[in-house]
């Protein structure tokens, strides 16, 4: 089948470079109906008629063609494999009218399929491999346009469910990282005050102030094996990523996690995070403000592992949280902040613009955050102007969720204009009154502001998100900012084509993978340890410790697990909402699972290889 296609792969390279100005999403469906009509001759279901002129096309310029030389194209070593552009067979002009093989493997005429799940097939194994290894290479290349990626932007709105803005007539914020963005600074600020309570209210040992803020090691989304004092990146299905285990500032070997997790990679559901990201013995970083807490213990473990100070791992994660939990506590974040506002705080007049629209069009907003009202209204008045309490129906500070969305112990208070606690009894929520604590069934109770018509945003997917979502079905909102970086990433050429060869190598491997001699063994451990580099490499591309906070090797995070099912929408920040209207429909993906065919384009991610050649297949079936 291959041997076929490889003769006639320079006209077919011709006619691909026509589909060069083909978004990504075209790209997958392209060349997987392309391999499929080459390999079976089986006309795709539901082909598109764009893609049934290149199919058409290509056949019509390989007919013409046949015969002519091919410019090789370097691959992997080949060692004695012919030239990917030379068939494991020599073809002679009466191949072209050789009736289909029937008992033969595709392009091996002759031989029985079996023969090629033993060490006795007839033909070269190793030739066969590598020229299938380089026509799909080609083929990868040709078919990824440079600047392929270049339409993802990080200013758009994604959608996990189906959100109609018109059904929406009530808006709700939280302030931290919502409706008030930070710069790094502020996390180099909370991690050199954390390290001196460390040292000086803690007595750790001197040794640890020479540990300067380390940019970008950990990111949002990990784990914290308390009791072994281990950071680490966990997938959707509760298995931590090879790679991605760090005891202080250095990686753990793969050998060695797996000795620690009693032979696997598996984490057990009851030793995992509990819903709110604190489970017994692993706990979860989901907040923003984490991040300088992962790099203290990062640090702090360091220390004592290359000084060879012995210590307990559980009593160094209690003091650790302690002296972040102070920075918080005793004010200084809010100190810092409020005395430099410029410095500290991002895009306040986008703010004030998602503000101003919401409010034009009529839409009920409020706010709900567990800051101090005096912070909050330092940073609004900065970002907004004085009047900024006029754009909200309701004002809740120092809320203490999530139990504000859990509890209806704890009643609502009223503050005065400078801050001071009234004493009367809450009846009503007004416009431009300031409340304190209470629960959100007294604020169900006295708004009636219930269900989808209500739109919550957050950063914290448990704090300000799940429950509400879970327990009540508001609409919610998250706010990612890592986003646009991850965005940026994903739109380099670059990345595009480690992915899309690492998809398509893979497929390749699970194609093949019948052929078990001696000799595909060794060229299948040859793709496999390059399958190994290319992950690396993508990973890197985003984070050199963790890599992406959405993506493990090819599973889902359990931050982007968590993400999917706890925000209806989710974008880099409140700007993102600029670009829609008021009535705009957002609409989820309709990604195919895994026991479904891609039947649309836009269904199709990078590289879709996933749909076997049939007659392959059909020997293990």
């Amino acid at each position: 089948m291959f041997s076929s296609f490889s003769s006639r792969s320079s006209a077919l390279s011709m006619c691909l470079h026509r589909v060069a100005e083909m978004s990504l999403k075209t790209v997958g469906t392209a060349l997987t109906r392309t391999i499929l009509a080459r390999g079976n001759g089986t006309p795709p279901v539901a082909r598109s008629t764009k893609a049934s002129r290149i199919s058409t096309s290509c056949s019509l310029l390989a007919d013409r063609q046949q015969g002519q030389s091919h410019e090789r194209i370097s691959g992997r070593p080949t060692g004695d494999a012919p030239s990917p552009s030379e068939p494991p067979h020599t073809r002679t002009a009466a191949d072209k009218k050789r009736a289909p093989e029937t008992v033969g493997a595709p392009g091996v005429p002759g031989v029985k399929r079996r023969s090629f799940t033993s060490d006795a097939a007839a033909t070269d194994q190793r030739a066969y491999l590598w020229a299938r290894y380089n026509d799909l290479k080609r083929l990868v290349h040709d078919l990824i346009p440079p600047g392929a990626c270049k339409s993802l932007n990080a200013a758009a709105v994604y959608a996990n469910n189906e959100v109609n803005l018109a059904e929406v007539d009530i808006y709700g914020f939280d302030y931290d990282y919502t409706l008030a963005l930070y710069s790094d600074a502020l996390n180099t600020m909370i991690y050199n005050t954390a390290r001196r309570f460390l040292i000086e209210h803690f007595k750790y040992p001197e040794g640890i102030r020479k540990y300067d803020y380390i940019q970008n090691f950990a990111t949002r989304g990990l784990h914290y094996d308390i009791q072994k004092g281990l950071l680490m990146k966990i997938d959707a299905f509760h298995y931590i990523e090879p790679g991605t285990v760090y005891r202080g500032l250095s990686p753990v070997p793969d050998d060695e996690v797996l000795q620690l997790y009693g032979g696997t990679f598996h984490v057990p559901l009851q030793q995992d995070s509990g819903f709110y990201g604190k489970g017994p013995k692993v706990k979860q970083f989901m907040d923003i403000f984490s991040i300088p807490e992962m790099t203290l213990l990062a640090v702090a473990n360091d220390f004592f592992i290359t000084n060879d100070i012995d210590y307990d791992p559980v009593h160094l994660f209690k003091d650790v949280s302690e002296a972040i939990g102070m920075v918080h506590l005793k004010g200084y974040m809010y100190k810092w902040v409020m005395q430099d506002l410029d410095n500290f705080i991002l895009r306040g007049e986008e703010t004030d613009a998602v503000l101003h629209q919401l409010v034009t069009h009529g839409k009920k907003l409020f706010l709900i955050t567990n800051s101090p009202f005096s912070f909050v209204d330092k940073g609004m008045t900065h970002m907004v102007g004085k009047n900024w309490r006029d754009f909200f129906d309701v004002v809740i500070v120092q809320a203490d969720k999530p139990h504000f969305f859990t509890d209806c112990i704890k009643p609502f208070r009223r503050l005065d204009d400078n801050g001071a606690l009234r004493w009367e009894k809450i009846t009503s929520l007004d416009k431009g009154q300031i409340y304190k604590q209470g629960n959100l069934f007294d604020f169900l109770r006295l708004t009636h502001w219930r269900g989808s018509k209500v739109l919550y945003f957050g950063d914290h997917l448990y704090s300000d998100l799940a429950d509400l979502m879970l327990r009540h079905g508001w609409r919610t909102g998250a706010i990612v900012p890592e986003l646009e970086n991850e965005t940026k990433v994903v739109s380099t050429d670059k990345y595009a084509l480690n992915l899309t060869w690492l998809q398509a190598l893979t497929g390749l491997m699970e194609r093949l993978q019948m052929h078990r001699g001696t000799e595909s063994k060794e060229v299948f451990q040859e793709w496999q340890r390059e399958r190994e580099e290319l992950r690396v490499m993508t990973k890197n591309l985003f984070n050199p410790h963790f890599g992406s906070i959405f993506r493990t090797c090819h599973n889902p995070t359990y931050f982007s697990r968590r993400l999917s099912r706890f925000s209806d929408i989710y974008m880099t920040n409140l700007s993102s909402l600029l670009n829609y209207d008021q009535s705009y429909t957002f609409y989820p993906r309709r990604t195919p699972l895994q026991h479904e065919a891609p039947l649309w384009m836009d269904q199709l991610c990078t590289g879709c290889m996933k749909t076997p050649f049939l007659e392959d297949m059909s020997i293990i079936r």
